[in-house]
């Protein structure tokens, strides 16, 4: 089960708002998840809510659209990040068995000798 809950800020903290009521209150956002997973279990003993997904969406007007920006950015340079150590082990190993020295490996790619050292044990 899927479930979105909205964070409004407040002066001791954070409402959490299901299906667009008030439902419970949170000090910092870290904890709105299980907040909302023992509410939950409050009001239905009886369910495990404990394999719900629960996406808490802060309710911070503009300042929205720039954490979306700064999310998607950190998950493109992350993926980016990624490839370029892959291909980076893919060039080290085809320097390596061509015959070229850790040393000269480092200087062709402009990294360090220990970068070759982990990217050839990696």
């Amino acid at each position: 089960m899927d479930i979105t809950v909205t964070a409004r800020k407040w002066e001791h903290g954070w409402e959490l708002w299901l299906d667009g009521e008030a439902a419970t209150q949170v000090a910092t956002l870290d904890k709105a998840e299980q907040q909302v997973r023992d509410y939950l279990d409050t009001e239905e003993p009886e369910v495990d809510h404990s394999t719900w997904s629960v996406t808490v969406v802060p309710d911070i007007g503009a300042l929205g659209d720039e954490v979306v920006a700064a999310r998607i950015a950190r998950e493109k340079a992350i993926a980016a990040s990624e490839t370029a150590a892959s291909e980076s082990r893919r060039v080290v190993r085809h320097l390596r068995e061509a015959g070229f020295s850790v040393t000269d490996s480092a200087a062709i790619l402009g990294v360090s000798r220990g970068r070759i050292s982990q990217l050839v044990s990696s």
